[in-house]
């Protein structure tokens, strides 16, 4: 396997720029998910990756050789990636095996060959029971299984996701997810994950790109996006919490809790502000009011394992907070925020 490298790629529709000086390298064996909401780009991107499209500028680049620049092109079917469709796009009138093994047939990969790969790559994806049945005797969850089987049967170096969840119920979609990270864990092979929901993306990628309007805002690991996103509106979109403006502190800095109730209190429209992002798993609920601050409850709403509670400060910034047990709307409280991270300005 080989590094795959995005080099200053960009992608313009009749003049209108889709995807903007992106920069990504994707080490082999990573699972890497491009996240955004509609109209990011993010498919777009792994249209240029799969051979799909070609690039107006930049390169992409797949261990020595150069995939796609404004001088060459390597087309799709030379380029060993493996597709994962959203419509899974099996053949009606093919068994399980042999839309499995198209790919292999179009290779015109020995039939004796061709058969232990298909044996192989069901196995993967636990459906050799099913390999004589038509898709339209099988669930959406194994179709889409199907599909995972025959973009590994080509033994891929990379292998391309195109929100493949996207059609599938809640329950299916937990399911899927875990066959994704087991097909992963056995395979090795360099994933690429397109998707617009992001607890989709933080618990299936070693790395996520988030992108907007067709540029990367931040690059990092699941953990790094949730506990230090770079602006409010980055914070919004990984995870939950509220965004609350303090008094002017320096940004993409942790503030301790003690801190952070001194810059709240010292906070004024008037004055130069700040924003800081607080998770929810952070504020606690006290009886004393000494370094706490005086909330009111805005609304509850019951969760199953806890319940969410809205929460008003005294000059009107909302707070969100977990509690184990309901709380009467308007009841007044006491809170201590045992942290935040300062976030960077959005022009």
């Amino acid at each position: 396997m080989a590094r795959l490298i995005l080099d200053g790629v960009e992608k313009s529709f009749h003049g209108a720029p889709v995807v903007k000086d992106l920069n990504l390298t994707i080490e082999p064996g990573e699972f890497v998910a491009l996240l955004g909401p509609s109209g990011c780009g993010k498919s777009t991107i792994l249209r240029m990756l799969a051979g799909f499209e070609s690039v107006s500028e930049g390169q992409i680049i797949h261990g020595d050789e150069c995939l796609s620049s404004m001088t060459c092109h390597v087309p799709t079917e030379e380029r060993n990636f493996g597709m994962v469709f959203q419509s899974y796009a099996l053949w009606p009138h093919m068994t399980v095996k042999e839309n499995v093994a198209y790919p292999l047939k179009v290779q015109k990969t020995p039939m004796a060959e061709r058969r232990k790969r298909v044996k192989e790559a069901l196995e993967i994806v636990q459906l050799e029971e099913y390999a004589d049945r038509l898709p339209a005797q099988l669930s959406g969850g194994q179709r889409q299984r199907v599909a995972l089987a025959r973009s590994l049967v080509t033994e891929p170096d990379v292998v391309l996701f195109d929100e493949p969840l996207a059609n599938l119920d809640r329950h299916l979609r937990a399911t899927m997810e875990e066959t994704f990270r087991a097909f992963h864990k056995r395979t090795g092979a360099t994933m690429v994950y397109v998707t617009h929901d992001q607890s989709e993306a933080m618990s299936l990628a070693d790395k996520i790109a988030v992108l907007k309007k067709g540029q990367l805002v931040q690059w990092g690991t699941p953990q790094e996006l949730y506990a230090t996103p770079k602006n409010t509106w980055l914070a919004n979109f990984i995870g939950r919490g509220s965004v609350l403006s303090v008094a002017a502190v320096a940004p993409q800095e942790y503030v301790n809790g003690a801190k952070l109730y001194e810059l709240i209190c010292q906070y004024s429209p008037e004055k130069t502000a700040s924003s800081v992002l607080v998770r929810p798993q952070d504020i606690e609920f006290v009886s004393s009011h000494d370094a706490a601050l005086e909330v009111r409850v805005y609304s509850c709403i019951f969760r199953g394992e806890r319940y969410d509670i809205e929460l008003t400060l005294n000059d009107g910034q909302r707070l969100l907070a977990y509690s184990d047990i309901p709380m009467t709307l308007e009841n007044q409280h006491f809170v201590r925020l045992g942290q935040a991270w300062s976030l960077e300005s959005e022009s």
